[in-house]
């Protein structure tokens, strides 16, 4: 019974990704007054909406990355510099990315969701960045997350941004 119900429950999961992927391909859900389709013109923080009170799932929509030329190497990997498309500063790339936001202790993290959603390279550059949230009161609010370069959990193969915060006015330029 155990086994019936821990498949059902990642059965359950799963089901709720392929919705929350076609949703935003389709781009016609609305999700707190606003639609996904819009998601795309900015950095936004989306509730994935479920049965629960209070959402813990979210699409983060964000712009970032730029063009190789003029970078000689801006990521440290592996004791070297490198450029990566799609990761670090810039606003190049459109990337979508279904997170968990958790709070340990004082701290709130965010945890992919979707393995390969951000990159397939096993670290993700992250620069800073400010995301429009609408609160459940329709209060505009930001969730903030430092800059910082993440690397795959060997095990579950998420990445896990750390020292996040909500702010009632962007903390980054999202440059």
């Amino acid at each position: 019974m155990y086994k019936f119900k821990y498949i059902m429950k990642k059965m359950k999961k799963t089901l709720s990704m392929i919705i929350v992927c076609f949703v935003l391909l389709l781009g016609n859900s609305y999700c707190r007054h606003e639609t996904l389709s819009d998601t795309g013109k900015g950095n936004k923080l989306v509730p994935v909406l479920s049965n629960k009170k209070t959402a813990s799932e979210y699409v983060l929509v964000t712009n970032l990355g730029h063009d190789a030329k003029g970078c000689s190497g801006c990521i440290l990997n592996r004791g070297k510099y490198i450029h990566v498309d799609c990761q670090g500063y810039g606003t190049a790339c459109s990337t979508i990315a279904t997170v968990s936001l958790n709070t340990i202790g004082s701290s709130l993290t965010a945890t992919t969701m979707d393995t390969f959603g951000l990159t397939n390279l096993d670290f993700f550059a992250m620069p800073d960045r400010s995301l429009d949230y609408m609160d459940e009161n329709n209060n505009k609010i930001y969730l903030n997350i430092p800059a910082q370069t993440v690397y795959r959990d060997s095990t579950t193969l998420q990445f896990t941004f750390t020292g996040l915060y909500f702010s009632t006015a962007p903390a980054y330029n999202n440059d």
